[in-house]
């Protein structure tokens, strides 16, 4: 197996495998791509003592490009903390001094409508309505302007599947990964287009987007035979979490070896099985059909408690537990001047904070792809307004 995540996930299941010999460990740690805690607290368990350091066999990222993103997100944490002791011009100073270092197009957009937020000068919301990319600063934007959303991409494709490829196989996407680092832009859009097949649908728009450069924004709609049969929201919600979680791609595993379309962490897998009365083995999770079906399962519990798409996607991502305590906490989605999005902003726990805003603009737009007309303002502005949102704060 190529050295990667995936075969860390698979290094793993057999660190956790009874039979497994302590010298078998000894020699199978050796090959580990990325050491995570469950590694390590499976090794330790298989072998009686702790794990060898292994030097991570990851590339690094070009150091100026985390120096840049590291000084951005500085000057917008300080510009907020500015903002919420009423310093607007030097807050403005430090939103702009992070539009000028953030380097991603979505880190821009969100300096630019916190540089709106902060002076009320309609023409920082005209440049954001410019931009391409689809994410609730560039919604709100365009409701706030009367203009339209970004443009996105949603392909019919008429071949059902590639011959000869599992779907199911995380080494397969591996392997088609490695090809795409080695490749110019131009082959990346000749390897996705031999990927171009219904079941195939999520490797092809990853590789698409990767080729643009992610200027296009594809938000594909799989899987139209079980998913048609769930109310519309449910659909929207499904396809906004897979679209952020996995684009779509099936055999997914990530570094903390959540697995599939959705995401699982094994846990889940195996609590949500057991609360359906059957059993599972964790690749299982690899057909999307099984995927959609557990999802479905798991947000019908989260909707007992929560009823907007962005707390939902919270509660997905972080926990219902850390949910219910952010919700509970009266600093947090109150009535205030910058309400709700300081609150959207200022959540510690930072993979939830920007997984549920970049949850909540799929969600938007998957909405009116079902034929369901919706504006992100709208939802936005009942994130204060308790009985309409979820149960934790009555």
């Amino acid at each position: 197996m190529p050295n990667s995540i995936e075969k860390d996930y698979y290094i793993w299941r057999l660190l956790n495998q009874k039979n497994t010999s302590k010298l078998e460990a000894n020699n199978i740690i050796k090959e580990v791509f990325h050491m995570n805690k469950k590694l390590h607290v499976a090794y330790k368990n298989r072998t009686g003592v702790s794990a060898p350091e292994i030097k991570s066999k990851e590339g690094t990222v070009l150091d100026i490009v985390w120096k840049r993103r590291s000084r951005a997100n500085k000057y917008f944490t300080k510009a907020l903390q500015l903002l919420n002791n009423n310093e607007n011009k030097l807050a403005t100073f430090y939103f702009d001094a992070a539009e000028k270092n953030y380097i991603k197009r979505y880190e821009k957009d969100k300096a630019l409508f916190w540089l709106y937020l902060s002076t009320k000068n309609i023409d920082y919301l005209k440049k954001l309505h410019k931009s391409y990319h689809p994410n609730i600063y560039t919604l709100i934007a365009a409701d706030r302007v009367k203009g339209k959303y970004p443009k996105t991409i949603t392909e019919q494709i008429r071949r059902t599947s590639i011959a000869g490829f599992d779907i199911r196989n995380p080494i397969s996407w591996v392997k088609i990964k490695d090809k795409m680092k080695h490749s110019s832009n131009a082959n990346i859009h000749r390897l996705a287009n031999k990927y171009a097949s219904q079941e195939t649908i999520g490797i092809y728009t990853f590789l698409k987007a990767k080729a643009s450069k992610h200027t296009k924004a594809y938000f594909p709609m799989p899987y139209r035979d079980v998913m048609q049969r769930l109310p519309l929201k449910r659909q929207a919600l499904i396809y906004a979490i897979a679209r952020q979680e996995s684009r779509f791609v099936t055999a997914s595993v990530s570094p903390s070896f959540a697995l599939g379309m959705m995401q699982f962490m094994p846990f889940l897998i195996e609590d949500i099985a057991k609360h359906k009365k059957e059993k599972i083995e964790l690749d299982d999770i690899f057909d999307p059909y099984k995927s959609i079906e557990y999802a479905n399962f798991h947000l019908k519990y989260l909707e007992k408690y929560l009823k907007h798409p962005l707390f939902i996607a919270y509660a997905y991502n972080g926990g219902i537990g850390f949910t219910r305590k952010y919700l509970r906490n009266n600093a947090h989605f109150r009535n205030g001047k910058y309400e709700p999005y300081m609150s959207m902003e200022m959540m510690g726990n930072i993979e939830s904070r920007e997984y549920g805003k970049k949850v909540l603009a799929n969600y938007v737009i998957y909405m009116n792809k079902l034929g369901s007309t919706t504006r992100i303002f709208s939802l936005l502005k009942i994130l204060t307004t308790p009985q309409k949102t979820d149960t934790f704060r009555r």
